[in-house]
């Protein structure tokens, strides 16, 4: 097996830089999103808070060949919100974008609740005594201490991205060329009977895995940040 070789071929090349840009894509969403949705369930119990918590943790428990199926149904073009929609969702980067949004998003919103629901508490009831207001305890004080567990989190969630299979089999539809992630492409070469090719896209996933690895023990370190 020439690993370089097979590196270097536009089989190998475009799934992979589909993965990368999907990852930075996913990688802002998650990080916006998974910081306000965490916040926003710690605050006072409401029906709406019950059902937000609910989606969010759902594709957690929920098999992800099954949660594909239930968001195709959805944002397919004859699916409740897909109708709606002037854009095509399914079999599109799009789909790849959401699919991996929705795999990652609970393990970032987790993290960022399990903080916030900390001794963090204690330092954002402080700060309401001295007059500040909530987005000003938020912005200035719950934030800056809960650094750790937002990175941790977004790790986490890239992690989960990255190996997504079920949901963007369902939503991207993996297309050659298009939908095909570094994941999905794998399952193509071994299909394909290309198992050298299947081994250096392994690799790559695994050095990938290796460097989130690397991260997550740095953030576990007492002298991080």
């Amino acid at each position: 097996m020439d690993f370089f070789t097979i590196l270097s071929e536009q089989q190998t090349t475009a799934p992979l830089f589909l993965t990368l840009k999907t990852l930075t894509l996913v990688g802002l969403l998650h990080l916006v999103s998974g910081v306000l949705l965490g916040f926003y369930l710690t605050t006072k119990k409401s029906m709406m808070r019950s059902v937000v918590d609910f989606l969010v943790t759902l594709p957690l428990v929920f098999p992800p060949i099954a949660t594909g199926f239930v968001l195709l149904m959805l944002l397919g073009r004859s699916g409740l919100i897909g109708t709606a929609l002037s854009v095509n969702i399914v079999f599109s980067f799009t789909g790849v974008i959401i699919a991996s949004f929705v795999a990652g998003l609970p393990l970032m919103v987790k993290s960022v609740e399990t903080a916030l629901r900390g001794d963090v508490r204690r330092l954002a009831e402080l700060a309401r005594v001295l007059g500040k207001s909530d987005w000003e305890t938020f912005w200035l004080v719950l934030l800056p201490n809960i650094r750790r567990s937002i990175a941790t989190g977004w790790f986490l969630a890239l992690g989960r991205g990255l190996g997504e299979v079920g949901i963007t089999l369902m939503l991207g539809g993996n297309i050659i060329g298009k939908t095909n992630t570094l994941s999905l492409e794998i399952y193509n070469a071994v299909f394909s009977g290309e198992f050298d090719r299947a081994v250096v896209l392994a690799s790559i996933l695994a050095a990938f895995s290796c460097m989130i690895f690397i991260a997550l023990k740095k953030l576990s370190s007492p002298d991080f940040l």
